[in-house]
Formats: structure tokens, sequence, C-alpha cells
């Protein structure tokens, strides 16, 4: 049976997020370089980008949730950590056990309930001490951290694999809770010294070798995101979205576009529809502020996105044709710009890509 030609297409280079991971590598050196791989890999796939980094020399990966943890366990080698940051849920010791999964300990209780799978197990079993300093989402308090120093009776069993916080604004270089997180992070990893620690994201790298410890966590940098907003992007652009020309017409005025009405002519006008919208991820707040690009030319949004298409002014670009491709996201449209036109940040943009989209990898 002929196979379709795609509406829409993902493509995603696995070299150019393995160049990404090798620069920060050396960036953070000697301190190990670990891949967050969360969401999906960001929206770009999971799988493929772990096996990707695995291949590149990868060794610690970090994920959301334990589902996620379980997919990437089967694709990277067993030798490699694969951390789960929700950390334990009643119920699940066994089988973070069992699939060889690191649980972030990030209060008391999971920390109880993990010191008990291992005196059942009769062994030691590797885990995350995550330590909030600042964030107050996941993480021991000040107050149970204390505690927990003066009854490390708690930790019997359990064999720390890392000491952990999370930066709250390490992409504003100069933001001063920044300081105040590392001094309070100081704390904890001078109570645990012979345990690697890991404090810098993505944006942490770059406030200097103080901040880098021992493992660093990038995530948004691997996928291309500028990790540094007030300086040009270091890292490398690593997805292409592309949507078909599924219809071209001519309106004048006062014909109208799209939903409600929003947009109406005011000279003649050729528009272009094509096969994406908010089913697939390319948010509502793009009207009147996305863009297109085809043969060196933008190609603005015009009237509402809907849920499966969008519309283009392309009257002054006559090579927008039915069944042509044009760009939403890549080299002429890059991710943060993308996510400024429709006033959020470019995690939201990657992690929204769509089921829909036909995807293709670029393998290194």
């Amino acid at each position: 049976m002929a196979k379709a030609d795609p509406a829409s297409l993902l493509t995603v280079d696995l070299g150019a997020i393995v160049a990404n991971w090798r620069d920060l590598a050396a960036r953070v050196a000697p301190a190990r370089c670990a891949a967050v791989v969360k969401a999906d890999g960001y929206g770009l796939g999971s799988v493929a980008v772990a096996r990707a980094l695995a291949k590149a020399g990868c060794r610690d990966f970090f994920v959301a949730r334990l589902n996620e943890g379980l997919a990437v366990r089967d694709a990277v080698p067993e030798t490699a950590r694969v951390t789960v940051l929700d950390g334990l849920m009643k119920g699940e010791a066994a089988l973070y056990r069992r699939r060889n999964l690191t649980p972030s300990l990030n209060d008391p209780g999971q920390i109880a309930e993990w010191s008990a799978q291992a005196k059942a197990a009769g062994e030691k079993l590797a885990a995350t001490l995550h330590f909030d300093t600042g964030m107050s989402r996941l993480g021991l308090t000040p107050k149970e951290g204390d505690a927990l120093l003066a009854d490390r009776t708690k930790l019997d069993g359990i064999a720390p694999a890392y000491v952990m916080s999370h930066l709250v604004s390490s992409e504003e270089r100069d933001n001063p809770i920044n300081a105040a997180q590392l001094a309070a992070f100081k704390k904890w990893r001078a109570a645990f010294p012979d345990v690697a620690a890991s404090f810098a994201n993505s944006s942490g790298i770059f406030l200097g070798p103080e901040y880098h410890f021992d493992v660093a966590r990038p995530g948004c940098a691997l996928y291309g995101i500028n990790p540094t907003p007030d300086r040009p992007n270091p890292m490398r652009g690593t997805a292409k979205l592309e949507a078909r020309i599924l219809q071209v017409r001519e309106i004048d005025s006062p014909q109208t576009v799209g939903y409600g009405a929003m947009w109406k002519a005011t000279r003649p006008t050729r528009v272009a529809t094509i096969a994406c919208g908010y089913a697939d991820g390319w948010l509502r707040t793009f009207q009147g502020k996305g863009q297109a690009w085809l043969d060196g030319r933008s190609l603005p949004f015009i009237g509402r996105v809907s849920m499966d298409l969008i519309t283009l002014d392309v009257s002054d670009v006559p090579t927008a044709t039915q069944g042509r491709m044009v760009e939403l996201l890549g080299p002429n449209l890059p991710v943060d710009d993308v996510a400024a036109s429709a006033g959020t940040i470019g995690y939201e943009i990657l992690t929204r890509l769509g089921a829909r989209f036909a995807r293709t990898y670029i393998e290194p």
C-alpha cells in the first residue's frame, strides 16, 4: 500500500543533541554531565534521545515520572543511572528496585519507604537525597534535613548516589537567590562529603565552576533552548517542524478569515491553509503573532489558530502553493523566538509538540 506524504513533519537532529551534550560536558569537566530526558525528552522523544546520548557516553539520566523512568531504563545500559525526580509513592518501592531505578527521596516518608525496602531485600539501595534550598516544591525542607542529619539511622539500607538541589533563577545571572541557594546547598553537600553532589541545571552550568560540583543536570540546553537568555544562544538547534499547505485561495475586502472573523482583508490577499493547529500543540496565542517561513520569506499568521489548521498571508510569496511544506520551527524560526511570539518559553513549545506529526530522526 502506498504511503501518504505527511501533513506535518517533525525532524529531530540527534547529532545536534549529542553535540550540545558534549559541549556542556566539556564546560563542566571534570564534573560529569548528566542528561534530563523528562517530558518525553522535552517533546523530542526520550527513548531516541537517551539512546543517542548513552552511545555518546552519558551515564546519568534524570526523568520526572516513574513511567518515564521505565521507558528510559530500557533504552540505556544497565550500568547507567536513571533517577526519577518525583520520588517514591507508596507501593512503588519494589518496582523501583526490580527495574534498577534510583528514586529521588524528597521527604521523610519516602526515606522511610526506601529504607524499609532495602531492609526487606537485605541489600543497600541507591537513592538521591533532594534538599530544598529555595524552590519550595519537592525536596527535604531545612527542618527535615536537620532532623535527618541528627539521626542518620533513618538512612539505614540507603546508599546515597547524589545529594541534589534545584536552582530557582539560574537564568538570571545577577539574581542574589543564586548565591543564597549555593550557600545553603554547600551545607548539605558538606554533610555527605563522599556522595556526588548535583546542583547546576542548564543555566546553572553558565553561572561558573562553583555551581558545577560533581554532576551537572542540563535539560533545556540539550534541546537547543537558550540557557543564557541575556546573551546569544550557545546551543545548536535540534528540531525542525514543517506543515503542508493544504489549500491556497484569493480573497479581498471585506472578506474575513477564520473563526470569529477576527481578521479582515483590506486588500487582495492570498491565503494559505496549513496542516497544523492547537491539537498539534501550536498555541492559540500565536494569533496575529505567529509566522511560518518559506523560500526566505516570512508568512504571517492571520485569523485564529484552530484545532487542525492555521491560515497564512502568502500574498508576497508566489512559491507558496498547494503541497509545499512551510517551516514553523527550525533554522529560520528558532525555538526561543517562536516561544516569544506566543508569550511563552521554549520549554512549552517543545513539550507541547503533538502526536500527529510524522517524526524522523537524524542519527549522530
